[in-house]
């Protein structure tokens, strides 16, 4: 997948500008303020239908503007798409493919993969569960409609119970039999999202541990934890049974609580080194060089499952790695024929040395 053209109207802090892109590796370089992370952000649009910073859409609308309009032209291998995003703001946001607009906006998750490495990744170690389990789904989801569908309902039927606890708490009134009727499709896609989400780091991890072992020259081992209120006692034979119990036996607690207080949306992940909380021990440098290594490892998963190779946005990626780490960085970019890829950064100089290591075709926008 190439994006072979980008053109943004009031997106951000930019009125309207476009972009023809290089197929293989495009810098954008300026000082801070001058926009390179929003056209990151612009790019992940196209690829997820929303930003990668975590604003509402209304506020990426430009200062004083009505809309804002991304449009991308992706060349897949056969033909040239148009992905056109268009926010007004008194509607709904609408994503379009070939002037064809999209009934969900879920149906265009995974036409155009991507793997996004930001300074906001480091979040993922300091925040809480939320953040990574929000990663998590997002990993998974760019390859699996199926799970991406499990989730939209399983997180509407956890809304629609906890609206009644609540209802319940405020009229005095408790009715055990009308809450039992989310109980079911809680289980039905909580335990298959609890399974696809074991897989998923069960295949991802060794990837990981490779990744970062290479990037920091073997210095430190890493691992991942996968952490669900499922996991002990989860039988496989009657995998529905775990979840249904602890619903039941934890019914008097959400009443009281008013929300469900036990199930798929408290899971979490763990990151240790060396056996100990990276989050603790771990430097700036050891957590950039982990979090890319999540990263690189989540971009290997996507071309593995769907036979696409993502485009790669690294957001001023090379603020706090040492030289060395660098080196490994570029080396693995090289080996690993990562694809399109773009890069923002605040030196020139620095960019330009990284772009002529990975040699490849390349074009350098200067912001300002």
């Amino acid at each position: 997948m190439i994006i072979k053209k980008l053109t943004l109207i009031n997106f951000k802090n930019h009125s309207e500008r476009s972009f023809d892109f290089s197929p293989q590796i495009n810098g954008f370089v300026g000082n801070n303020g001058v926009g390179k992370t929003n056209i990151l952000d612009a790019l992940h649009y196209l690829s997820v239908a929303k930003s990668f910073l975590g604003n509402t859409d209304l506020n990426n609308i430009r200062t004083d503007e009505d809309f804002f309009v991304i449009e991308g032209t992706i060349d897949d291998g056969e033909k040239q798409n148009i992905i056109k995003v268009q926010q007004p703001k008194e509607a709904k946001k609408i994503i379009k493919k070939n002037d064809k607009s999209y009934d969900r906006i879920a149906d265009h998750i995974g036409f155009l993969p991507s793997v996004m490495i930001s300074p906001y990744d480091s979040n993922l170690i300091s925040d809480s569960g939320e953040s990574r389990r929000r990663f998590l789904d997002a990993m998974i989801s760019q390859t699996d409609s199926e799970y991406l569908f499990n989730l939209i309902q399983y997180q509407k039927t956890v809304q629609q119970r906890n609206a009644l606890l609540k209802s319940f708490a405020k009229n005095r009134y408790f009715d055990a039999d009308n809450l039992e009727i989310y109980n079911q499709p809680l289980v039905k896609f909580g335990t298959k999202i609890f399974q696809k989400r074991q897989q998923f780091i069960q295949s991802i991890l060794p990837l990981i541990q490779s990744y970062y072992e290479t990037i920091s020259n073997a210095k430190e081992k890493v691992t991942v934890h996968y952490e669900s209120h499922l996991q002990e006692g989860f039988d496989e034979s009657e995998p529905d049974q775990k979840l249904r119990s602890l619903l039941a036996e934890n019914l008097e607690k959400d009443r009281i609580l008013t929300y469900t207080s036990k199930g798929i949306h408290k899971d979490d992940l763990i990151f240790e080194m060396n056996g100990n909380s990276l989050k603790k021990i771990g430097s700036q440098g050891q957590q950039k060089s982990f979090l890319i290594a999540l990263k690189l490892s989540q971009m290997n998963r996507i071309k593995e499952l769907t036979g696409k190779t993502p485009i790669l946005l690294l957001d001023d990626i090379f603020d706090k790695l040492d030289d060395s780490r660098v080196s490994q960085l570029i080396e693995l970019v090289n080996q690993e024929h990562f694809g399109q890829i773009f890069i923002t950064d605040t030196n020139k100089e620095r960019t330009e040395n990284v772009v002529k290591r990975i040699n490849e075709e390349s074009k350098i926008f200067e912001l300002s």
